[in-house]
């Protein structure tokens, strides 16, 4: 945090024992080091913890070039700050959690802000002048603006309808008249409020009954009770909301549902990058009647006419200009953990396209997104709280001023935490967990998280996969005119002829595959596409790990289990790992570890290795970062999970590379877990639906390069 004033006091009065501000600093920390020594800081002492290192930074920086000191006082000034450094050292090593508030890019909350002045104050260190600290950060400083890019699709839409149609039912929110909190700091008691006045009530507001009738899923859909009371809540009239359900409980279902009922299209949509591809496709599903697009790189392939725009953080600061003039009567942004650190830039972009919206529109639809609303500390909320609209930099907002005054407390008053935390419920957050709404919930699913590989490393898989097609049309050529016959006679045919002739092509490239020591084949190309997901991957699980604990991640080959290991310790994540090399006795170790310390976030297991005979059901979310060959082994993999005495509904999330052959892999493996239980249910089964995936897949490669 940069000085906001120039500061006066005597150079000499600083260096002398009792008086200046470094005693102040001595005295403070040693406060914080005796609080840490009790247990794990409390959030009056992490910020008395961030002030004490900010102000000893400038002194520190004031002292080396403060031409009044002499060399000995200059050296008397440094050690004595040093040993307030090493308290603070000793203070991190017992709650390592206050480490992040020694960066200092660190959000500075205007808790901090007071106690910093008060510290000076006590100092004998009169703030001369104050600068006004800007209201917001520039939407668009010099740097960003040479990154803008504008879409062919956007230029189109301007074109096409160059007036923004005016919204006429916006009208102008008045501020209530200020009493009884007019002069009272809030935002400081609000966070507060979360951590003294829970009363044992979960954070989650009142919602209404779900309606007798489902009318709002689509053909062959079906609102679980929990997700249909919340849209009821959207329905009759609720524009804002802190979505914190657990992961599996149908967050971006009840986003995409409450767009349809708010009539919120155009919708922003901003979402990690794992899961922007699941976003259309949930889109499609749940609203077939409109239309996603998502947002690549520079967004060549981006249909600016459409209802839905998803954009991942990644990518966002290039299109922020001209998302901010399209129109958008609502937003969503996923995983809004994502902004907590409200000096990012990431932060910065999300919140002023939130502005925008709202000044642009009326009653736009608001949703935050995220299982893991806090990570740190309850400060965590101030950016969520910002993005929906319910506070700004210093203060509530007046929808929840008006909240606030309603319950005729303030701060002082006993009871204040107690009602100002309804009052901020009550704005919108919603939380429900498995374990309450586990009567709605299968026992077990699977739900499938497509992914987009758009790296070089998928352009070059895309490539591969379009030469082995291409290889097998040869193949199918060959073959035909050995037989003396034409491709398109063949075509025209019968079908169990052309069928026939497919399989033995692809009969012919698999037995190759199988003997081939290099080039590349489905084997090969499987694997590089496994590679290319495990970052993305990992990613996902790390997010799982944040929001509901422990999870259980499958691979199939070594690299891309440690490519996934290297991720998760980036995201701070401990791990274990299950292989086939260890012991017995060492997999058991593993294992224990897993089941038992709390530290221990994931456990990386071989599908082979590990996916039979173990128990590893304190967890009930499963990652497959690669797909079996076989239903059997999927199955058996997140059985270790869906066992006797596990307690709540087990989901597990397949990570598939969209536009490749994985995604064919994975409707084949679903069409033989069908076949099966039609098998062992008795009834009549096609003989020719028994072959392999491998040859399935092949069969569907070379019938997407006939064009058939």
């Amino acid at each position: 945090m940069a000085r906001t004033g120039q500061r006066r006091s005597s150079t000499r009065s600083r260096a002398m024992d009792n008086e200046g501000i470094i005693p102040v600093l001595a005295r403070a920390v040693r406060e914080v080091e005796t609080a840490a020594q009790r247990g794990k800081l409390k959030p009056a002492n992490r910020t008395k913890f961030q002030v004490i290192a900010l102000l000893m930074r400038e002194e520190r920086a004031h002292a080396k070039t403060d031409t009044d000191l002499t060399d000995a006082e200059r050296a008397e000034t440094l050690k004595r700050l040093d040993g307030i450094a090493s308290i603070l050292a000793k203070t991190t090593a017992r709650d390592t959690s206050v480490l992040s508030l020694l960066d200092p890019d660190a959000t500075v909350s205007e808790a901090a802000r007071a106690l910093r002045k008060q510290l000076l104050f006590e100092g004998g260190i009169e703030i001369v002048t104050e600068d006004a600290l800007p209201a917001k950060a520039p939407e668009i400083d010099v740097e960003l603006a040479q990154k803008q890019v504008v879409p062919a699709s956007v230029k189109a839409r301007a074109l096409a309808n160059p007036f923004l149609a005016p919204d006429l039912d916006r009208v102008a929110s008045s501020a209530p008249v200020p009493r009884r909190l007019a002069n009272w700091e809030l935002l400081g008691p609000l966070f507060k409020s979360f951590e003294y006045g829970g009363g044992g009530r979960v954070a989650s507001m009142d919602l209404p009954d779900a309606p007798r009738i489902d009318r709002l899923s689509p053909g062959r859909m079906e609102l679980m009770r929990h997700q249909a009371r919340f849209l009821e809540r959207v329905r009759l009239g609720h524009r804002t909301f802190l979505l914190a359900d657990e992961p599996g409980l149908g967050k971006t279902a009840q986003s995409i549902l409450a767009a349809s009922i708010a009539d919120a299209f155009p919708l922003l949509v901003v979402v990690p990058n794992v899961v922007k591809m699941n976003w259309a496709r949930e889109v499609a599903l749940w609203t077939p009647n409109r239309r996603p697009t998502v947002i690549h790189g520079d967004g060549d392939t981006l249909d600016a006419f459409a209802d839905v725009v998803i954009v991942n953080y990644d990518v966002l600061d290039r299109h922020i200009g001209w998302l901010g003039t399209l129109g958008f009567k609502g937003m969503v942004v996923d995983e809004a953990h994502f902004i907590k650190n409200l000096h990012s830039q990431r932060s910065q972009h999300v919140l002023a396209l939130a502005r925008k919206i709202r000044e642009r529109a009326s009653s736009p639809l608001m949703m935050a997104l995220t299982g893991t609303p806090l990570i740190n500390d309850v400060d965590d909320f101030r950016a969520i709280w910002q993005f929906l609209g319910w506070i700004d930099d210093t203060k509530p907002l007046p929808e929840l001023m008006a909240r606030l005054e309603d319950t005729e407390l303030t701060p002082a008053d006993p009871g204040f935490f107690a009602e100002a935390r309804e009052a901020v419920i009550e704005m919108g957050i919603v939380r429900r967990r498995k374990v309450d709404v586990a009567a709605d919930l299968p026992a077990k699913r699977i739900a499938d998280l497509p992914v987009e590989l758009d790296d070089d490393l998928g352009r070059s898989i895309r490539q591969a996969e379009a030469e082995l097609a291409a290889r097998l049309v040869r193949r199918f050529r060959a073959l035909v005119t050995a037989r003396d016959t034409t491709v398109e006679a063949v075509l025209d045919g019968p079908a169990a002829d052309l069928t026939a002739l497919l399989r033995l092509v692809a009969q012919g490239e698999l037995d190759e595959s199988r003997a081939a020591k290099t080039g590349e084949n489905v084997f090969t190309m499987v694997r590089r596409i496994g590679q290319a997901k495990a970052g993305l991957a990992a990613d996902y699980a790390a997010q799982l790990a944040r929001s509901v604990g422990k999870v259980v991640f499958f691979a199939k080959h070594i690299d891309v289990m440690d490519a996934a290991e290297a991720t998760l310790a980036k995201r701070g994540l401990k791990t274990v790992s299950i292989r086939g090399d260890q012991s017995a006795a060492q997999r058991q170790q593993q294992i224990d570890a897993f089941n038992t310390d709390p530290e221990v976030a994931v456990v990386v297991a071989s599908l082979t290795a590990a996916g039979v005979g173990l128990n590893l059901q304190v967890a009930s979310n499963v990652v497959l970062a690669e797909l079996s060959w076989t239903s059997a082994e999927q199955t058996q993999a997140i059985d270790r999970v869906h066992r006797i005495g596990q307690a709540e509904p087990v989901t597990a999330w397949r990570i598939i590379a969209s536009q490749t052959i994985d995604a064919r892999i994975a409707e084949l493996i679903d069409s033989k877990a069908g076949l099966a239980a039609r098998a062992l249910d008795g009834e009549d089964v096609d003989p020719s639906a028994a072959g392999s995936v491998q040859l399935e897949a092949l069969v569907s490669l070379l019938r997407e390069g006939l064009g058939l």
